[in-house]
């Protein structure tokens, strides 16, 4: 698996649904049965042990994937179809929130550590800046810039087989981070060294530190 893989020959692309379907069996009946259109108390369960989700958007300037974290739980389950996510420090591009003002679909992708499943979710969203709903989620007297209010449309678990190929929770598996490009390198880089990326490095321990609600 490793190497470089001749780019795919154009002749071979999957072009209609008729094409992709006669590659694939007909999915089994616990994969139906396992989506739902709200959240249930065993859904709720594993949205209250998630520290960790990946917020999936689409808009005017195209696609954007970027991951929200913070103590498990805080994505609030309000009622069976009604999700609250707090907006926390990031590094203000708000591409998922411009993405969301023109297109208010989205998708969430939920990690639990320890866990092989998933859950995804699928709805839509709009983003609140209500200040009782911002007094709400504020943590250490911060509150979030804004929360996002999410509709569920779809809930259903992933299989563990993605995490399990992955390793995603083996120890043994896990990078030695000094063998990869630093982020102050990759800046260095692509800013042409406008960027001093060991002064980057240095300072972004403390940064994440102290900005991150």
């Amino acid at each position: 698996m490793k190497g470089h893989a001749m780019p795919a020959d154009a002749q071979f692309d999957i072009r209609n649904t008729a094409a992709l379907e006669a590659l694939f069996d007909a999915p089994a009946a616990a994969s139906l049965a396992k989506e739902l259109d709200h959240v249930d108390d065993f859904y709720r369960q594993w949205i209250a042990a998630s520290p960790f989700v990946a917020l999936a958007t689409v808009g005017a300037g195209g696609l954007d994937c970027s991951p929200r974290g913070d103590s498990a739980g805080f994505v609030d389950v309000i009622d069976a179809t009604t999700l609250i996510l707090p907006e926390r420090r990031g590094n203000n591009r708000i591409d998922s929130l411009r993405n969301l003002i023109a297109d208010p679909r989205i998708a969430l992708l939920f990690l639990i550590p320890g866990l092989g499943e998933t859950l995804r979710i699928n709805g839509r969203a709009r983003i609140s800046a209500d200040p009782a709903l911002l007094e709400r989620y504020a943590v250490g007297g911060k509150p979030p810039k804004v929360v996002l209010v999410i509709t569920v449309e779809a809930v259903f678990f992933q299989c563990s087989r993605a995490v399990v190929r992955a390793g995603l929770w083996d120890a043994a598996r896990h990078i030695d981070r000094h063998s990869l490009p630093t982020p102050g390198q990759i800046l260095q880089r692509a800013s042409e060294s406008a960027i001093d990326g060991a002064a980057y490095d240095a300072a972004l321990p403390g940064r994440i530190r102290d900005t991150l609600y």
